[in-house]
């Protein structure tokens, strides 16, 4: 079924636009972005959310809080995506953050053309779990929800990205209820042992 893509915000595009058409793209600290012949068009706008466990204490059978950390666009150089921009809300409205290249824009391409083969429509977005070094293509169940708001429900589905963390399998579509609790107890604080001195 097809996926439901949410528009990114029209400041967010214009700056990622802006970009493509300034020197920052000979600038870029991307080999594959500078070498390509022809346009460059930004593609499937993801929302990219952020799970930050320090910020927050969360019971291991609560669901995490998540907060919107920017919009992610697909770089598409003829056939393939290329590289990614990053934009930002800043004090003045969205605005472009930064060029990259990666792994992560395969994989991205992947997740979704799985996600297209699903039987429920979802409303994609990015999960980052930066304490994991993680992304997740998330599959939120809500098709009409705001992309910028709302955290992961326990039907909607976390797709890991490649490379994903020992012992989480990426690219197989996880359900947020299974996933979440085995990432929150990664990302509990240890104890310390104690002294015996």
């Amino acid at each position: 079924m097809p996926l439901h893509v949410s528009p990114a915000p029209a400041p967010a595009l214009r700056s990622v636009l802006a970009a493509l058409g300034s020197p920052a793209v000979r600038e870029a600290h991307t080999p594959a972005l500078r070498s390509v012949q022809g346009p460059l068009s930004p593609e499937l706008p993801l929302p990219l959310h952020l799970l930050d466990v320090r910020d927050q204490q969360v019971p291991p059978a609560g669901t995490p809080r998540t907060r919107l950390a920017g919009w992610r666009f697909l770089i598409r150089g003829g056939d393939r995506p290329v590289a990614a921009a990053d934009t930002v809300l800043t004090a003045g409205g969205w605005s472009f953050s930064h060029f990259f290249e990666g792994p992560y824009l395969a994989s991205t391409e992947r997740a979704l053309r799985q996600a297209e083969a699903l039987q429920n429509r979802y409303q994609p977005r990015l999960l980052s779990v930066p304490d994991l070094y993680m992304l997740t293509l998330w599959l939120h169940g809500d098709i009409e929800a705001d992309p910028a708001t709302g955290d992961p429900g326990p039907a909607d589905l976390l797709v890991p990205l490649a490379p994903a963390p020992p012992g989480i399998a990426a690219h197989v579509p996880y359900r947020t209820a299974d996933l979440l609790p085995a990432l929150t107890l990664r990302l509990a604080p240890q104890p310390l042992l104690e002294s015996t001195a």
